[in-house]
């Protein structure tokens, strides 16, 4: 992890989101205090795997109501 003073960031922001983009994670000081992180965020891919998994245990463990006698062929109009 990096430390850089918030001029700084402003400064070379271009370059900062690079190096981001590499891995790199930055802390913003201002007067020598620290006030933010600048990191990578998260894969988009991750997250919505994450639910995908979510949603398909949470339907799994839910009990199956209605009549389930139907077939496939039945939807559909012939």
């Amino acid at each position: 992890m990096k430390t850089i003073t918030a001029a700084e960031a402003n400064r070379k922001f271009s370059s900062v989101l690079r190096q981001v983009a590499q891995g790199e994670v930055f802390t913003v000081l201002s007067r020598g205090r620290s006030v933010a992180r600048i990191a990578a965020a998260p894969s988009g891919v991750s997250e919505r795997n994450a639910a995908k998994k979510s949603l398909v245990s949470r339907l799994r463990s839910q009990a199956i109501l209605g009549n389930r006698s139907w077939k496939r062929e039945d939807l559909y109009e012939g």
